[in-house]
């Protein structure tokens, strides 16, 4: 290869490598989504680990689920001096949010478990039963369940579900879930859902009271 052909192939790596992360930036990368990008990041996978890192971020990439993105790295490793500020902010779930989001990914989970289908799709009929079920006796169902589209909402735009083109009522859920709630957060969920259920009767006594 002459010295032409290697500036060539030098500058469409990193045409490449800026297409990538850019899309990296902008949110999830779906394989199916973008076949040819995700086909890039896994030919470019170490050089844009290196570049994301300088960014104080990682890069969290599933091939088998066939979805990547970026966080910033584990606080252990932001003790540095001098701290990189984030790239990446945080943040926080209302409780409603983080509810849904654990019936989810519990859902998922069963789902898996009968080793069929690999989309699990759900109505909004479907995740508005997730909570009634789920609701304290003597709670106000129907408000909750009135606020169901809200949380839908927030949900789909935080990337966890994706409404189905021509069917407005149906959802995919997005396996990246299982990226951001673990299986080791999953075995604690009985607890967790106790402690939910505690603070819906502490919310449900502050608005009778």
């Amino acid at each position: 290869m002459n010295e032409l052909e290697l500036q060539a192939a030098a500058a469409e790596k990193n045409n490449d490598l800026s297409v990538i992360v850019v899309s990296l930036l902008r949110g999830v990368l779906y394989q199916e989504e973008k076949v040819e990008v995700w086909n890039a990041l896994l030919n470019l996978q170490a050089a844009v680990r290196d570049y994301v890192a300088v960014l104080g971020l990682e890069l969290i990439l599933d091939e088998a689920e066939g979805y990547a993105f970026l966080r910033s790295r584990p606080e252990e490793e932001e003790n540095t001096v001098p701290a990189v500020p984030r790239l990446v902010r945080r943040q926080p779930l209302a409780f409603p949010v983080s509810l849904l989001l654990a019936l989810l990914r519990k859902k998922l989970a069963e789902f898996d478990a009968t080793g069929g289908e690999t989309r699990l799709i759900l109505s909004r009929n479907d995740i508005a039963e997730l909570i009634r079920v789920f609701l304290p006796a003597g709670s106000n169902e129907a408000k909750v369940i009135d606020q169901v589209d809200t949380h839908l909402n927030k949900v789909v735009k935080l990337g966890f579900l994706r409404p189905l083109h021509g069917q407005k009522q149906m959802f995919e859920v997005r396996r990246i879930l299982k990226a951001f709630v673990d299986a080791q957060w999953l075995t604690e969920f009985d607890q967790r859902l106790a402690a939910y259920r505690r603070e819906l009767e502490k919310k449900e006594g502050e608005s009778n009271g």
